[in-house]
């Protein structure tokens, strides 16, 4: 595999050829196949347990696969293959090609000692070394884009938890990632809180942004998905445009699984 850009060339971002991975004897993952193409946005539904943020943080390279090969934006994940063999990467070699991914977890994971603003530009200065003056400009344009511009200068706990899930967001698009993974991001808020999130996800989504979203939002995953994917059990057992699996499920346990949590 080459390492060009794959909205260039037409490759999947994400390409997942029979995947596995096991925490010491629980198959968590059973053998997964997936593509996600440039612009596209894939929403992963199931139940608890099914394998939906382990196959997140298995394309994000924080959790390896046991087994089938996984590659990001042509690249195979942690490791490079030279002949027939393959080569596990430095963790410096990991860190730089996870910088073309954003993540969004389900907890914030700000830096509680930094302001908002300070929490945007530390990766992009420190790892992708840019310019401080460069990467403050493009933070306080994503603070306007989620609608935080006056709080740049406010710390993690004065925010609500609303708000420092955008800004997570907005740290994540801050390294201007070809991808972003998104691990239920509105499992944490209160009720009243989740629309704002939904809205920013919903404004990148129309920017064209690629996307994995695991959810338990059905009605976002319908609106605004490309494509919904449903796992149990570890493996993919329905996939198909987010209208036909959310309103005309064809398997009887995404039938049985959308009856429960409508």
């Amino acid at each position: 595999m080459t390492s060009e850009d794959p909205a260039m060339t037409g490759q999947a971002i994400v390409r997942a050829e029979g995947i596995r991975h096991s925490y010491g004897r629980t198959d968590v993952l059973k053998g997964i196949d997936l593509q996600v193409y440039a612009g596209e946005v894939v929403c992963m539904i199931g139940p608890s347990g099914s394998g939906k943020s382990t196959l997140l943080r298995c394309i994000n390279h924080l959790e390896r696969i046991s087994s089938g090969r996984l590659w990001v934006n042509g690249n195979l994940v942690g490791y490079r293959q030279k002949g027939t063999r393959l080569y596990e990467l430095s963790d410096k070699e990991i860190c730089r090609r996870r910088a073309d991914v954003g993540m969004v977890f389900q907890q914030f994971n700000l830096f509680p000692h930094m302001t908002v603003l300070e929490n945007l530009i530390e990766a992009p200065c420190r790892v992708l070394r840019e310019p401080k003056k460069v990467v403050t400009e493009r933070a306080h344009a994503l603070l306007r884009q989620v609608g935080l511009s006056d709080k740049h200068g406010a710390f993690p706990t004065q925010l609500s938890g609303g708000q420092q899930q955008r800004v997570a967001i907005a740290r994540a698009l801050c390294m201007q990632p070809k991808l972003m993974l998104f691990d239920e991001p509105t499992s944490a808020l209160d009720p009243e809180l989740v629309g704002d999130v939904l809205d920013v996800m919903r404004a990148l989504a129309r920017s064209g942004m690629t996307m994995v979203v695991v959810t338990h939002e059905i009605g976002f995953a319908r609106d605004v998905a490309d494509r919904v994917v449903f796992l149990d059990d570890g493996r993919i057992v329905e996939s198909g445009p987010s209208d036909q699996v959310i309103s005309f499920p064809q398997h009887e346990r995404t039938q049985a699984f959308l009856a429960a949590v409508r």
